[in-house]
């Protein structure tokens, strides 16, 4: 059932992943892969807080936590397509923005997790509150 539940959150994350390149692809076309960068903080926030929200606390069957948590967010986010654009931007000459984009992936990509998981934890609270 985990290998089901995995593979429709799969193909749903890869359609909604789509769904972003093509929106941003008008819009954003400046050489800079945005589109990716923009799914792969998305994600990455997502799964920070779906982490600590809702694995975490066991408040999920564990056949939909990978579902949404494998299926989902891993088949949404894309290292592959990073991995693949950098590498053009290298072959292109564009050097600096290579760097660029693995270190604004990276670092980025880590801060959104943590924001994620601190959200996903309570521990990041409103005014007021």
């Amino acid at each position: 059932m985990v290998y089901l539940g995995v593979g429709l959150g799969g193909m749903l994350g890869s359609l909604l992943r789509y769904l972003v390149s093509i929106s941003t692809s008008d819009f954003l076309n400046n050489g800079f892969p945005m589109g990716t960068l923009i799914a792969n903080y998305a994600g990455s926030l997502f799964l920070g807080w779906f982490t600590a929200r809702i694995i975490a606390r066991r408040k999920l069957n564990p056949v939909l936590s990978a579902t949404i948590g494998t299926g989902l967010t891993g088949s949404f986010t894309t290292f592959s397509t990073f991995s693949l654009e950098t590498l053009v931007m290298i072959e292109n000459g564009s050097i600096g923005m290579a760097i660029f984009y693995v270190l604004l992936s990276a670092i980025g990509g880590l801060l959104h997790a943590a924001a994620g998981y601190k959200l996903g934890a309570g521990s990041v609270r409103g005014p007021g509150k």
